[in-house]
């Protein structure tokens, strides 16, 4: 299953920037030309702060050890939960508790930010 998430989803867990440097968002947007591409930007104390440039579904999943943010930026997204789907537009962030399963889903390109514990796998436990 493993090589078959790698196939789907471009998914960057090497952290890109340290800290000091200026990360150029705008620039990795232009650059990202796949369906689903996630960066993993810079850490921040114990948490990562990935951006991701989406469009499609992403599987059913979860994260044992931590919460995860998600803030989109540009475009729609919805999470998908057991009992019931948020929709998040541009400037709006929702927090998915550990041990939560969901799935996101992007209709269209779909900019968004997310922060996580650095442990955490993106594609869940």
């Amino acid at each position: 299953m493993k090589e078959d998430l790698e196939a789907k989803y471009a998914i960057n867990m090497e952290i890109i920037f340290k800290p000091l440097e200026l990360i150029d968002i705008p620039k990795l947007i232009e650059e990202s030309k796949k369906k689903w591409q996630n960066y993993s930007l810079c850490r921040v104390n114990d948490s990562v702060v990935r951006l991701g440039v989406l469009e499609g579904e992403f599987h059913w999943h979860k994260h044992d050890d931590g919460d995860e943010f998600f803030y989109v930026i540009d475009g729609k997204l919805f999470i998908d939960l057991e009992n019931q789907t948020v929709e998040l537009n541009p400037m709006e962030g929702f927090v998915i508790p550990r041990r939560i399963l969901h799935q996101t889903r992007a209709p269209t390109r779909t900019v968004i930010m997310m922060v996580e514990n650095i442990t955490v796998k993106p594609t869940g436990d």
